[in-house]
């Protein structure tokens, strides 16, 4: 292991190694000595603090000034003198006695650079692992600071340019860990690439693993490295998963594997001829979901979804049991990942949504608006019904409305509409809606503003103020964009509106949308606003109704009514209530629309109607027709045909006492 003695470092330029360089030095002023060395500084770490991309630039590590105190000493000015050794106590007289987990533990106490870099300067010598753990945390903190760029300070920090010289002039001296971990840290600050730093380093890895001299733990570091570095393409990176896949995946720790999987998520473009591999990963993983922090959890996840592992859902299925567990670990980033991920895969379960609950209900108010987007567009894409995370987020949206972007606004508010629900402070949250859409209509994407406005309308919140906007021809010219012509979901988006706006805002007089942007049908296979009939449960009621009428010819099915809805079943009644024929037009009395629910017409696991069943049968009922919902769940408690045929005729004569066949 390479000892780093960083004392003698701090003076180690070229340019004063040079017989009696010292000597001058000493006979040279103050600030004349800073002038040289800030000159020979500058070039490599000072030119790229201008204005533009940041980059800093190692080629030597130099001092800022010196004087000496006795002719052989130099010392930085304006720094501490360091005392002799013998001065030192116990803990800082030699870094050999010092315990190494004490190091780590004062290292990872350290909260920013300069506070890192304190602590080291106190050492006399210092292990090549350690130095390397140093320069990382100096990344660490500078991430949980969110500084993209090392401060002036830092990079003009004697200790700092002491540890990179150390690294840059004698890389095959350094352990594996700690040749690995130094250039994954300077990798992380930014260290211009084409330094000879890093040049240096690189290129012994590069020897190191062409000789098979690195360990897994070493080639997986080295492999996120130069993936940052030179990109997927890199020649050396398809060395290193090579030597990754020769190994048993015994031997890798849990970190390793979840290191494998950034890996390989970054070389998307090879991801089949990594297939047989990701297999034998995704297998053996299944063992170690136990063993994996809320972190790692998130990160394998995203990797699943980036290499589009679907057939990976039992390795699903059991990070999402230990999801439920880490919830509140997660930070509002990784969180967000894991619902993505359960998005992508379909994923749910009670736990979690029960879980789930609970973390956004006692945080809501300090969460991420991104992340409360996410969960929102979690719960509306599985029809989630969670009236505590529903009734949360309205209320968050009441109390910081400005914190939401106009997107995330609109994914905050449309499962309102699509799981039909209304929440206890609705009065509030939609005026509070209104309110943005009257001061920033503009700025809401003309999808994105089509779609909230129709997400408010399905649950009778309905946007009268802004229909005389959205159909103009303007808005429809906008909408439309550079497209040839409108979506077909904009279109039906739009014609409900309309539909809405005569059958439910009958006192709205102001503009109509023109025939030519109105559909014929609700019902479409793509993006429909209805949703198909489930056809075994069509069937199994179609029977019941020929027992109970008495033949086929006595009702129509799937029939597109004139105000584009689609039936499941159609019952014709003459004015004294017999049934007449299908075939039948004339002396048509009344109208029967049988609503044949199957569970996807429902929120998840629940009885409660999706949004846009509810405006269907509403607007059914408006237009003069008698819905009668036959749902599944009644359907399934019944055990025969006679007690179908019993349940039918109490559905349709309940209600109809006058209906004869």
């Amino acid at each position: 292991m390479a000892l780093i003695t960083l004392r003698r470092n701090l003076c180690h330029l070229s340019d004063f190694r040079i017989n009696g360089a010292l000597g001058a030095l000493k006979n040279q002023p103050v600030h004349h000595v800073h002038e040289a060395v800030k000159g020979h500084l500058y070039p490599w770490f000072f030119c790229s603090l201008q204005p533009g991309p940041f980059r800093v630039r190692f080629h030597h590590a130099c001092c800022k000034k010196f004087h000496s105190e006795n002719g052989n000493d130099l010392h930085p000015v304006g720094e501490p003198v360091f005392p002799q050794v013998h001065d030192w106590d116990s803990f800082e007289q030699n870094l050999k006695n010092m315990d190494e987990q004490l190091f780590y533990r004062r290292l990872n106490n350290c909260t920013s650079p300069e506070e890192v870099l304190s602590f080291i300067s106190t050492l006399q010598t210092l292990p090549d692992t350690m130095a390397a753990g140093a320069l990382q945390r100096i990344c660490e903190v500078g991430e949980k600071h969110g500084d993209e760029r090392l401060p002036k300070e830092v990079i003009e920090n004697p200790v700092f340019q002491a540890l990179c010289v150390q690294f840059e002039q004698e890389p095959s001296n350094l352990s594996n860990t700690g040749l690995v971990t130094a250039l994954q840290a300077l990798t992380l600050l930014s260290v211009d690439p084409q330094s000879s730093l890093l040049l240096n380093l690189v290129a012994e890895c590069q020897h190191r693993v062409k000789t098979g001299g690195l360990e897994i733990h070493s080639l997986c570091v080295l492999a996120e490295s130069l993936l940052k570095l030179r990109g997927p393409g890199c020649a050396t990176l398809d060395l290193i998963i090579y030597q990754l896949q020769g190994e048993k995946l015994e031997d890798f720790t849990p970190e390793d594997i979840v290191a494998l999987y950034r890996i390989l998520q970054a070389c998307t473009e090879k991801v089949d001829q990594h297939q047989t591999f990701l297999n034998k990963i995704n297998s053996f993983s299944l063992s170690i979901v136990y063993t994996l922090s809320a972190k790692s959890i998130s990160q394998m996840l995203t990797a699943l979804v980036v290499l589009d592992q679907t057939q990976a859902l039992p390795l699903v299925i059991k990070l999402g049991k230990y999801v439920v567990r880490h919830i509140p670990h997660f930070t509002n980033k990784e969180l967000g990942k894991v619902l993505e991920a359960f998005i992508y895969f379909g994923h749910h379960d009670r736990f979690f949504i029960t879980a789930l609950e609970q973390h956004v209900v006692s945080l809501c108010l300090t969460l991420d608006p991104e992340v409360v987007s996410k969960v929102m567009e979690y719960c509306s894409r599985k029809q989630i019904l969670s009236k505590p995370i529903l009734n949360a987020v309205a209320e968050t949206f009441v109390c910081h409305s400005e914190k939401f972007s106009p997107s995330q606004i609109s994914e905050l508010i449309e499962p309102f509409g699509k799981l039909n629900y209304l929440p206890p402070n609705a009065s509030a949250l939609f005026r509070k809606l209104e309110d943005m859409l009257y001061t920033h209509f503009n700025s809401f994407p003309p999808k994105t503003l089509l779609k909230l406005l129709h997400s408010c309308s399905l649950i009778e919140c309905h946007p009268v103020n802004f229909m005389g906007k959205i159909f103009s021809p303007y808005f429809l010219q906008k909408l439309q964009g550079e497209e040839s012509y409108l979506d077909r979901l904009s279109l039906a988006q739009l014609t409900q509106l309309l539909l809405t706006s005569i059958l439910e805002c009958p006192f709205y007089k102001g503009p109509k949308l023109l025939p030519k942007y109105q559909v014929r049908s609700f019902l479409t296979p793509c993006c429909s606003l209805e949703t198909p009939v489930d056809f075994h449960l069509y069937k199994h009621v179609m029977f019941g109704l020929i027992d109970l009428l008495g033949a086929r010819s006595y009702f129509a099915s799937k029939v597109l009514t004139p105000y584009y809805y689609t039936i499941d079943v159609e019952i014709k009644l003459d004015e004294e209530g017999f049934v007449l024929p299908f075939t039948f037009h004339e002396d048509v009395h009344k109208r029967v629309a049988l609503c044949i629910d199957g569970p996807k017409r429902f929120c998840l696991n629940s009885k409660h109607l999706l949004g846009k069943e509810a405006i269907k049968q509403r607007h059914l009922r408006l237009l003069g027709y008698q819905v009668v919902q036959i749902p599944y769940y009644d359907i399934e408690t019944l055990k025969s045909k006679l007690e179908l045929v019993e349940y039918l005729q109490r559905k349709l004569f309940s209600q109809n006492a006058g209906i004869c066949w």
